[in-house]
């Protein structure tokens, strides 16, 4: 059976009585490039144990399943129940767990599904949830990588520098945990039901320690001042986290310009931002 065969697909999820929900950004794969190659991409072995999100008929678990040593998968749409029981049965490494990742605790999961392998993460993330699901995966501090497709403008965001228009909070929030590297793009015809924007895989390379020594939650109190008023100075942005004149000793302890604005100062320079507030 073709997973990705949308005639296939429709048949089934018939059968089940299932129909697509907007509110959980419910895009299933209809073309079956996609799943082989960023399972492909993911670089899995038999030692290794991987997660997904949002499994939907199962066509990337499938492509999982043949190259990993287990596979864990969250779906919070019980409605797919007999779906998933018919597309994966057979699959003796993999295990669905019918309940909303963001409630799970993720070490334990892994440790007690995925025992004696590595963890990583591949998945196709629903739109409506990426920042949120991101931020758990990166707080987790468990995985090596973190493999996923998500909406364009995000991945263009996970990767952004200094200065470029994607840059903001959550890119330093991802750069703080990972380096993140785009792989490649997904047109919206690749989907069922088609969604109106152009998807991206992105690879999340956690890192074993932040890249900068700093106070992480002053960095990131510093972090969304500067990026709350994108069109603010950083040192107004900053006034109410540290009032106004302390800001600018500190911008000026670090030689920038006085006007300077956060989105240009890389995660580098605000850790010496940082560290600059800390000793006024």
């Amino acid at each position: 059976m073709d997973l990705c065969d949308y005639s296939q697909m429709r048949a089934l999820l018939a059968d089940a009585g299932f129909h697509f929900s907007k509110a959980k950004g419910q895009n299933f794969l209809a073309a079956s490039w996609v799943p082989a190659r960023i399972a492909g991409e993911a670089g899995l072995g038999p030692g290794d144990g991987v997660v997904e999100i949002g499994p939907g008929v199962g066509c990337l678990t499938e492509q999982l399943s043949r190259r990993a040593g287990g596979v864990l998968c969250y779906e919070v749409d019980e409605s797919l129940k007999p779906v998933l029981e018919r597309t994966l049965a057979g699959l003796e490494n993999v295990r669905v767990l019918f309940a909303d990742v963001m409630g799970r605790d993720l070490a334990a999961d892994a440790a007690a599904y995925l025992p004696g392998l590595r963890w990583s993460v591949c998945a196709n993330l629903p739109y409506s949830i990426t920042t949120p699901v991101l931020t758990k995966l990166y707080h987790a501090r468990c995985f090596g990588t973190i493999l996923v497709m998500v909406q364009r403008e995000v991945a263009l965001r996970l990767c952004a520098h200094a200065g470029q228009a994607d840059y903001g909070a959550f890119t330093l929030l991802t750069q703080w945990y990972a380096r993140p590297e785009l792989l490649f793009d997904v047109g919206p015809e690749c989907f069922v039901p088609r969604p109106k924007v152009h998807s991206a895989v992105v690879r999340l390379c956690m890192r074993e320690a932040p890249p900068v020594q700093t106070d992480e939650a002053a960095f990131f109190r510093v972090v969304r001042a500067a990026f709350n008023m994108r069109r603010k100075t950083l040192v107004n942005a900053l006034e109410g986290v540290c009032g106004k004149e302390r800001a600018a000793a500190a911008i000026a302890a670090c030689g920038l310009d006085a006007r300077v604005r956060g989105e240009a100062l890389s995660l580098e320079q605000f850790a010496a931002l940082t560290d600059a507030l800390e000793k006024i």
